[in-house]
């Protein structure tokens, strides 16, 4: 996202418009009115910010403009800070468009304006926001660039593993390129089965019963994770995991770990169990209470997943490659570990972006 979003849109609208004068002129109306309309869609006034000396090119029309920008400035970043050096001989990343009576925006100082940034980021790493930010001009361009605030999300993600920024060229592109697991939605994986039910009463038919199931995992920066394993579909599930701090009794909660071991695979290791209940007085217990016995045992599970990338998403798919369940009892201190087998029930989780999870900010980076 090289270029601000007026600039692009811009750039699409002539292309389109100058693509219908030469449809008009070749006698194909219908399709010169649906270019005009494209184009006026983008940009209404576009009759008269066009240049009628050039030719269209009919391979950009609707083609990528940043492919062959990024090959005119190879360095955009330091082109934008050159322009606005010049530009403006005070310390402001831009200007208002039109007079307005308010403050605007660049009366801010620097600092401020960068704490805006992490707010916008936040402590869930929305760093899809701040890309989006710096479509607004070139000033949040640069803004959106600052080497501090991408090392800060490289520091949430990896920790100690990122006290080196190579291989790479800079934080951001760590942050991008470097396998991780996404925060800003949910892993999900639906099994199916057939089981054989009971045989009728007379003996003639026997019931098959076709099961359904999904598996949910969310991950957060701070490495903690949910776990759920649930009939109900994504529709009505996911919005519950929105916070960590919900109600629902079966979910199961823990904390994970990244490791790139030697075949140059990341791995993503999670122990999960369910949370323990909060301690209540004992004239609580007896008068509002059932009492129940207290279990005699802990139970944990401990799940190994490959993360992998397919498709157009990146590190959106999770291979189940270990799944096992720790019970210590408590009497004895004992533990007995059960593997279970890894057959065609595990399938593999594929991760969904979910709005929500970060449409608020609850704590800057």
């Amino acid at each position: 996202m090289l270029w601000s979003y007026c600039e692009f849109s811009l750039l699409q609208a002539r292309e389109l418009f100058l693509k219908a004068v030469e449809e008009e002129q070749n006698g194909a109306v219908y399709e010169a009115i649906k270019y005009y309309k494209s184009a006026m869609q983008l940009v209404p006034d576009i009759e008269f910010k066009i240049n009628y000396n050039r030719s269209p090119d009919p391979d950009r029309v609707g083609g990528s403009y940043l492919e062959e920008n990024e090959n005119e400035i190879d360095d955009l970043l330091a082109y934008f800070q050159q322009q606005l050096a010049v530009e403006h001989s005070s310390q402001k990343i831009c200007e208002p468009e039109v007079e307005t009576s308010q403050v605007h925006i660049s009366a801010l100082p620097m600092e401020v304006l960068m704490y805006i940034f992490r707010w916008v980021v936040s402590c869930d790493l929305d760093m899809r926001a701040l890309e989006q930010l710096s479509l607004v001009c070139r000033g949040f361009y640069i803004c959106a660039r600052d080497p501090e605030i991408w090392h800060a999300a490289c520091l949430r993600v990896w920790g100690r593993n990122c006290t080196k920024i190579l291989p790479f060229t800079s934080w951001r592109e760590m942050f991008l390129e470097r396998p991780r697991v996404r925060y800003d939605g949910v892993y999900i994986s639906k099994t199916s089965y057939i089981r054989q039910g009971e045989e009728s009463l007379d003996g003639f038919y026997r019931k098959w019963h076709q099961v359904e199931y999904y598996r949910y995992l969310r991950f957060f920066p701070d490495g903690q994770v949910m776990m759920l394993t649930t009939p109900e579909e994504p529709l009505a599930t996911v919005p519950r995991l929105r916070s960590r701090n919900t109600r629902m009794e079966s979910i199961l909660f823990g904390h994970y770990r990244l490791s790139q071991d030697t075949d140059n695979q990341t791995k993503v290791y999670v122990v999960v169990s369910k949370r323990k209940e909060e301690k209540v007085s004992e004239y609580q217990r007896s008068r509002f209470c059932r009492r129940n016995p207290a279990p005699d045992s802990d139970r944990t599970f401990h799940v190994g997943l490959q993360l992998s990338s397919g498709g157009r998403q990146r590190f959106n798919k999770l291979v189940w490659i270990h799944h096992s369940c720790h019970i210590t009892y408590r009497s004895t201190g004992e533990t007995v570990i059960t593997a279970f087998d890894l057959d065609k029930m595990y399938t593999p989780l594929f991760f969904a972006r979910v709005k929500s999870y970060t449409a608020f900010s609850d704590r800057p980076l």
